[in-house]
């Protein structure tokens, strides 16, 4: 079981499962929302996810993508994409114990910000992963 929260500790969370889609997305609208460069976030199956103290906020960010984020300390949780109704994407870094899911790949890398250098060998698709 993966734990994790908000800063100011107002939210806490529970994953279950087995992590999938572990990325580094270096879209625009995860820059914005998050105000970093870039936003590692894993995936798993929406019924395995469960929030154990706190209320997020959220907001549409998309016209496929709704977002969460602690309403007191602002830290971005969820991403939740309506076009994949069973699973829930969690940022990587609010876990307690980030290093247990370190990013397969870069997604998004055409909008790559110019000063990023991605030398870590990992595969990097220019939008979406490709799918398998």
């Amino acid at each position: 079981m993966l734990t994790g929260g908000c800063l100011c500790g107002a939210v806490r969370y529970e994953a279950g499962g087995t992590p999938f889609n572990l990325t580094m997305c270096h879209c625009a609208t995860c820059r914005r929302a998050s105000g970093a460069p870039l936003v590692a976030w894993f995936s798993v199956p929406k019924h395995e996810f469960r929030l154990v103290q706190g209320t997020p906020a959220r907001f549409s960010s998309s016209a496929q993508g709704m977002r969460s984020f602690c309403k007191d300390c602002g830290s971005a949780l969820t991403f939740e994409n309506s076009d994949l109704p069973e699973e829930i994407d969690v940022t990587i870094c609010t876990l307690h114990q980030p290093e247990q899911c370190p990013p397969a790949d870069h997604t998004w890398v055409s909008r790559q910000l110019p000063w990023i250098s991605m030398d870590d060998g990992l595969p990097g698709y220019a939008t979406v992963r490709m799918k398998t």
